[in-house]
């Protein structure tokens, strides 16, 4: 939660390190874990803050976003087992919202996450490869779909904080689904044949 003024720039940082991790996120994923770990620890801490407390939000998002950054970094086979939970989490709950319109149940989005986590561990490479693609191809659109609706809405939402609501996109137009896939199709690929590319 952010003053409705850091709308636009949170956008750009969400389409430029969504875009940096679809396709360059094996090659640089330390960076891309502490671009995630902001985006996360940004998200959390500044939700607490009090929404009349401009100040105290951005400094909980900056502290926020900053350790979890570093958690993050520091804890690099951690986050290889969270990206790979993160990914099934993303996977169950748009394939249940498309299928059932509904959000997946709790035992749904554990087994999905725990398979996730395993399968980043057995097949590292792979799934940061997968996983950022596909990652960076959902933030990017967060943030595309952030920052075209930030000029229709601003006046009517300038009093309000800005949430960021990273799975929304997935209960909105019918095209984000696809576009998103084929997105992270292209990001995989790229990675695959170019970026993420094992060094001789």
């Amino acid at each position: 939660m952010l003053p409705h003024a850091y709308e636009l720039p949170a956008a750009l940082f969400l389409l430029a390190g969504g875009a940096l991790a679809c396709f360059a996120g094996y090659r640089l994923f330390r960076i891309v874990l502490g671009i995630y770990g902001f985006i996360l620890g940004a998200a959390v801490v500044s939700s607490v803050m009090g929404s009349s407390n401009t100040i105290g939000m951005v400094a909980g998002a900056i502290a926020g976003g900053l350790a979890g950054a570093l958690l993050m970094v520091f804890a690099y086979f951690v986050g290889i087992a969270i990206v790979g939970a993160g990914l099934g989490v993303a996977v169950a709950h748009l394939a249940w919202t498309q299928a059932a319109h509904a959000d997946p149940p709790a035992v749904a989005v554990i087994v999905c996450s725990i398979l996730g986590a395993i399968g980043a561990m057995v097949l590292q490479r792979y799934v940061i490869v997968v996983g950022t693609a596909f990652g960076g191809a959902w933030t990017m659109i967060v943030g595309a779909m952030s920052l075209t609706g930030a000029r229709d809405v601003a006046k009517a939402a300038a009093a309000r904080p800005w949430i960021l609501y990273p799975m929304s996109p997935g209960t909105g137009p019918r095209w984000v689904p696809a576009a998103w896939i084929v997105l992270g199709l292209v990001g995989t690929a790229i990675q695959l044949g170019v970026t993420g590319r094992r060094r001789k």
